[in-house]
Order: structure tokens, then C-alpha cells, then sequence
């Protein structure tokens, strides 16, 4: 078997006694999750049971679409686009070079209300050939409604309407909803958000999968990545914890839970130590946006009720230059979480002039020697480290990535006795900013 996504707590600072002593408490949440009865936990399942004909269609449609324009513009906010763009940042320009085949350039639009943005979106693509992938279940969400609207008029310009609503690519409700009534209406090629999966955790669904393959990245690679990860770190595939209790050993013992289950009573641990912040860190640029939706992934699951950890994401070493000094001197209420990818892709030899310290080194071994020496300095004054091992950056290890946090953020929610599947206070900024709109609107009329 390949190596797994691996979990290195021994930076953490957290006494593998006391997180033997909460080990019951991970057991219950495991159970509870793997139990198949609770809102939006479709995911849990997914990479063994998905839909092997609706696979097949969204690869047919990905190649369909890859004959069909230059620029491919992915339309969503949130848990609608991170997934896709995260693994398009990780792994196009690899998958690109492996296959040699042609895909077209993708841009994401929706997850803003800048009128700059869309305006130099719509002039860069204005002299191309272009199709559109909307993404919402209700299609009713602001920032992508706005951007469909505006985008949708550009094809109907440029291809006339028949011809532009062969270019449209819509992921929906099954049966309701705006946007399932235009697609139904329009003729749009539709697939379906699955309802019993929430939005940031869907990219191993049509919402993630249509774009990623559209890239030119392995849909059932990155799949079968997740299945093993599933496979292995819920006991296989759910019996993770047996109906007997009296069959899963001592309550103190700590090899009873997976690394996803660790990681979360670990966090949580550190939590209740006062470290309110995880920094999500990482030293491959690819990794940016697989950390922006991270962000999301924990703060929108765990903030609520008054607890959760906050978020945050830091580029090293160039953040080094910039955040450095707090992480190293700062108020010591955050611990962080190192995305550590083992083999990257590409490497390169420092030329001569560099100086005697770096000349004739690897890049790479540079940047880990960057890494080491921030976890030794980090150790030194006491500041809580996890280190996230990554093989290497392929589909198949992003697809385990994701499910691995994918288990780690709902274990923690239920540690934290929140759910993690809902989002309530998003609700909020929604309502003021209609209000708000409304009164734009008497101005006006005035």
C-alpha cells in the first residue's frame, strides 16, 4: 500500500496521558459520525459508494467541454468553488505536463462583489471561446447570481442564446431552486449537489469533481485516494466503533482512534489551553488555496456557539519576513499546523554566487532546512506544533487529504459539542446587507 497522509503530533506539547484520558470522548464522536443517521454526512460514505455512471458522465462532460472553449469560468462563492480551485492551484499545471493534453485556462468568478474584477475578468476573456460551469444549490446567493447574470449576457452577446446555453455547465438542487428551474428551462447540462452533503464539504462531489476533471486532473485517482484514507481510518468502512464497548479495549488507549480523530483531540486540547488560533502553515506555494479552504472548512464548522479555534494561513518563507517576529515573540495564544509536502514536484540547484553557505544545495533542501529551523526556533520558546506529512502532491493525495481534514473538522466539532455541519450566523451579514440594499433602493426612488 502507498504511504498515508501521516499525523506528527510530537510538537504539540500535549502529554499523550492527558489525550488518552479524553480517548471515550473521540469514540462517542466517531460513532456518532460513522452511524449514518446524522444531517449532512453523506460525505462520510461517499468515496465508497459515489456514483460510478454520474463519474463517467462528469468525465465525458469534462472532455466535451475542454473541445469546446479556451476559458472555462467556474462560478460560486465558498464551499462552491474553494475545493475546485484549491486542487486546480495543487495540481493542473503537474497533471498538464504528465499528460501532455491541452485544458483550457480557468478563472473563478462569483466569490466577489468587485466590480474591478469582474470588469477585468470580462476583458480578458472577451476575444476567447468560453464556457461557464454556476454553482449554487438555491441559485439565489448573491455573489454568484450577480456573476452568472453578468457572464450569461456575454455569451448570449457573443454566441447568441441558443448557442450560449450550450456553453453553460450547471451544478444544482435535484428538483428546486432558481437555478435548477433555468437549467431545467434552458436546457442547461445539469448535475446535482447531493442534499445530504453541505457545500465545504463537497469537493469530492459534482461540485468539486466537473471542474477539477475539466483541468485535466484524475477525478478517480483523487477518488481512490480518499477511499483508502477512508478505509484505513475508519477502521474499514464503518465499524470504527464496534456496538459492544467492552471490544474496543481501554478507555485510556490511545491506538483505539484514527489520525483524524487524534488530530481533532489534540486541537481541541490545545484549545482549552488558550491557544484560540490554529496557523494553518506551508512552504509549497501549490498549497495556498487547499489552506484558503481549510479556513473554511474549520472556521464555518467549528464557530459557533461561542468556541472554535480561528483560522489563519501563512505562506513560508515569505511570511517569515513579515510574521516572523509574532510567531516567535508574540502573545502565545496560537499553535500551528504544518502542511509538510515530502516530495515536491520540481527541484533546482543553487548556482555558485549564491555564497559558500547555499552554492551547489537543492532548493528544496533549503526550504526544509527553512522548515526545521522555524519548528526548532518555534520549540525553543514553547509554541505548539503539528506537523501534516504529505507524500506528494498528486490527486490521489489531495483526495486523502480532504478526507482526512474532512474527519478531523467533524470530530472536532462534536469534541467542541457544536455542529459541524451547519452555519447559522452566515446567516446574519445576509440579512443586513437585503436591508441595507432596500434602503439603496428608497434612496433612489427618492
Amino acid at each position: 500500500m502507498k504511504r498515508m497522509v501521516n499525523l506528527d503530533f510530537a510538537g504539540s506539547l500535549i502529554d499523550l496521558k492527558v489525550l488518552a484520558g479524553d480517548v471515550q470522548k473521540v469514540r462517542e464522536a466517531q460513532k456518532k459520525l460513522y452511524a449514518g443517521t446524522e444531517d449532512f454526512t453523506g460525505w462520510v460514505k461517499l468515496p465508497f459508494t459515489y456514483d460510478k455512471e454520474e463519474t463517467k458522465r462528469i468525465l465525458e462532460t469534462a472532455e466535451r467541454i475542454r473541445t469546446q472553449c479556451e476559458v472555462f469560468i467556474v462560478i460560486g462563492i465558498g464551499g462552491s468553488y474553494l475545493g475546485a480551485r484549491a486542487a486546480i492551484s495543487a495540481l493542473k499545471q503537474r497533471e498538464k505536463e504528465k499528460s501532455g493534453k491541452p485544458v483550457p485556462e480557468i478563472y473563478f468568478a462569483g466569490q466577489n462583489l468587485s466590480g474591478t474584477y469582474h470588469r477585468e475578468l470580462l476583458e480578458k476573456i472577451k476575444d476567447r471561446e468560453i464556457c461557464l460551469c454556476v454553482i449554487s444549490k438555491s441559485g439565489t446567493t448573491t455573489e454568484p447570481s450577480i456573476a452568472f447574470s453578468v457572464l450569461k449576457d456575454t455569451l448570449y452577446k457573443k454566441y447568441g442564446k441558443e448557442e450560449a446555453n450550450k456553453r453553460i455547465y450547471a451544478i444544482t438542487d435535484a428538483a428546486k431552486g432558481t437555478l435548477r428551474e433555468e437549467a431545467d428551462r434552458e436546457g442547461y447540462v445539469t448535475f446535482t449537489v447531493p442534499d445530504d452533503i453541505g457545500g465545504r464539504y463537497s469537493v469530492l462531489t459534482p461540485v468539486g469533481l466537473l471542474p477539477i476533471a475539466v483541468a485535466g486532473i484524475d477525478i478517480l485517482d483523487m477518488l481512490e485516494g480518499a477511499r483508502v484514507g477512508a478505509k484505513v481510518w475508519t477502521a474499514g468502512p464503518w465499524e470504527a466503533v464496534p456496538e459492544n464497548q467492552e471490544d474496543m479495549g481501554s478507555e485510556s488507549d490511545i491506538t483505539q482512534i484514527s489520525s483524524p480523530g487524534l488530530l481533532a483531540l489534540t486541537r481541541v486540547s490545545l484549545l482549552n489551553r488558550g491557544k484560540f488560533i490554529e496557523v494553518f502553515e506551508y512552504y509549497e506555494p501549490q498549497l495556498q488555496y487547499f489552506t484558503e479552504w481549510l479556513k473554511q472548512l474549520f472556521g464555518e464548522s467549528e464557530g459557533k456557539d461561542g468556541t472554535g479555534i480561528f483560522p489563519a494561513s501563512l505562506q513560508f518563507s515569505a511570511d517569515l519576513h513579515s510574521m516572523g517576529q509574532f510567531l516567535q515573540e508574540g502573545k502565545q495564544i496560537f499553535f500551528e499546523t504544518i502542511l509538510n509536502l515530502v516530495h515536491p514536484d520540481k527541484d533546482l540547484i543553487v548556482p555558485d554566487d549564491a555564497g559558500e553557505l547555499l552554492a551547489g544545495k537543492s532548493l528544496n533542501a533549503v526550504n526544509r532546512a527553512a522548515m526545521e529551523g522555524v519548528m526548532a526556533a518555534h520549540a525553543a520558546v514553547g509554541v505548539p506544533m503539528i506537523r501534516i506529512d504529505i507524500p506528494e502532491l498528486s490527486p490521489y493525495y489531495f483526495g486523502q487529504m480532504v478526507y482526512f481534514f474532512e474527519t478531523s473538522c467533524a470530530l472536532s466539532g462534536y469534541l467542541l459539542e457544536v455542529n459541524p455541519f451547519d452555519q447559522p450566523g452566515v446567516e446574519s451579514y445576509k440579512k443586513e446587507m437585503r436591508r441595507v440594499l432596500k434602503g439603496d433602493n428608497n434612496e433612489a426612488k427618492r
